[in-house]
């Protein structure tokens, strides 16, 4: 959030994804400067699985996911999906902001589509750069404001994961130090967000209350996901400390570090966490897996509006004229 505070006077100009053709994109990026990218995050997910396998017995691991409760670990996958649903509304509270009033189950497509991109294209064009090259190109939708719309979407929901994180972090770490800065850190946390919206994005302004709020249900379901998974493995005893090191994980899975929305650097988390709070290791890896198993099967239907277009009939009638309807 720090971060974010010392960067918003650059960001309000320019943004990675403000681009006004596909063809800008991929000039601004070399063909072998997009490979590079792409054989790190391919060496760092391969990394993070050798030294995992180091610490835990992949067979030991499997035996106990054939013993988990599938209908539970459905339930999960339900409240991944129930999770998306919410942050395609936080979104479209951001786009009503600038004045894009979207039909909010057409949105859900666009959305969906980007959830895709984002999980399964290791490439350089991220979903959220799709919505937002898409969104210009076709509806004429400014594409600056457009960008911030996403980026601060982004941030609404890193914030809700921060203030969640923070309580499990009072609940399992128990130390007066650690108590005093979970509680003041989303305060503050808070507070510059407000303040960097109000000084740099003021159109966005009306939505800060609702997104962040939004974006905590977002966090709160997605945790209420992984707590059914701990059911269904029977390791909801200790189940505190594994939210946390859920949360931490998701935390460094917002980093474009690996594979696949944090695909190996979890299960990094998860192994090291669950040594730290000496529980199974084993354990932690299965846990972050079928986390992970969940977000491909809650994302992977957006394929679908690679062959049916997300975008036809996305505009409310009431919608400014100065977006051309398709």
């Amino acid at each position: 959030m720090i971060q974010f505070g010392l960067l918003a006077p650059h960001l309000h100009n320019q943004f990675y994804v403000a681009t006004k053709t596909d063809n800008v994109v991929e000039k601004r990026e070399s063909r072998s400067s997009r490979f590079l990218k792409l054989f790190v995050k391919v060496l760092i997910t391969a990394l993070c699985f050798w030294y995992i396998s180091r610490k835990i017995d992949f067979s030991q691991a499997f035996e106990a996911l054939k013993r988990a409760n599938w209908l539970l670990l459905l339930l999960s996958t339900l409240l991944y999906i129930l999770s998306k649903i919410i942050g395609a509304f936080r979104l479209n509270i951001y786009f009503k902001n600038i004045g894009l009033r979207f039909r909010q189950w057409q949105h859900l497509k666009l959305y969906w589509l980007g959830l895709f991109y984002n999980l399964f294209l290791p490439g350089s064009i991220s979903g959220d750069a799709y919505k937002v090259v898409i969104l210009f190109k076709r509806l004429n939708a400014p594409y600056k404001k457009t960008s911030a719309a996403v980026l601060l979407d982004r941030f609404s929901g890193l914030l809700g994961l921060g203030i969640i994180l923070s309580i499990y972090g009072i609940l399992v770490l128990r130390t007066p130090l650690f108590t005093v800065l979970l509680v003041t850190g989303p305060v503050l946390a808070v507070a510059i967000f407000y303040f960097i919206i109000w000084r740099f994005f003021k159109d966005f302004l009306p939505g800060f209350f609702p997104t962040l709020l939004l974006g905590i249900a977002v966090q709160a379901i997605q945790v209420a996901g992984v707590y059914l998974i701990l059911k269904a493995l029977k390791l909801e005893l200790h189940h505190q400390q594994w939210l946390f090191i859920f949360l931490a994980g998701q935390v460094l899975s917002v980093l474009p570090l690996s594979l696949g929305g944090g695909l190996g650097t979890r299960e990094l988390v998860f192994t090291e966490g669950a040594i730290f709070f000496h529980l199974d290791p084993q354990a932690g890896v299965i846990i972050s897996l079928l986390f992970y198993l969940t977000s491909v099967a809650g994302s992977v239907w957006g394929a679908y509006y690679i062959f049916h277009d997300p975008v036809k009939n996305l505009l409310r009638n009431d919608s400014p004229k100065t977006a051309t309807q398709v």
